[in-house]
């Protein structure tokens, strides 16, 4: 069954080897908006370390995109891959 999943869609394999927390994240961010790390864990009500380990995950998978918040430079703003596109504005907070 999952050889069959995995010819038929890459990305629905991805998403059976995500963590929770990651998906959590994805559905979150689906909306369109950036976030910050901050702005994550008290969405999600997640440990920091949870959503720092989470976005680890979504990275190395390529689904996440990481932008400079221009307001504060210590700070990135997340955006999900498949949402962010030119059309899609990169809130400053």
């Amino acid at each position: 069954m999952r050889d069959k999943l995995r010819l038929a869609c890459p990305l629905i394999m991805t998403a059976l080897t995500l963590p929770r927390s990651s998906i959590t994240i994805q559905k979150i961010l689906d909306t369109g908006t950036g976030m910050t790390h901050k702005d994550l864990v008290t969405k999600t009500r997640l440990n920091p370390r949870t959503v720092r380990y989470a976005i680890k995950k979504l990275k190395e998978r390529k689904l996440l995109i990481e932008k400079m918040n221009l307001r504060d430079l210590r700070q990135i703003i997340y955006l999900n891959k498949v949402t962010s596109g030119p059309e899609t504005a990169v809130p400053e907070s």
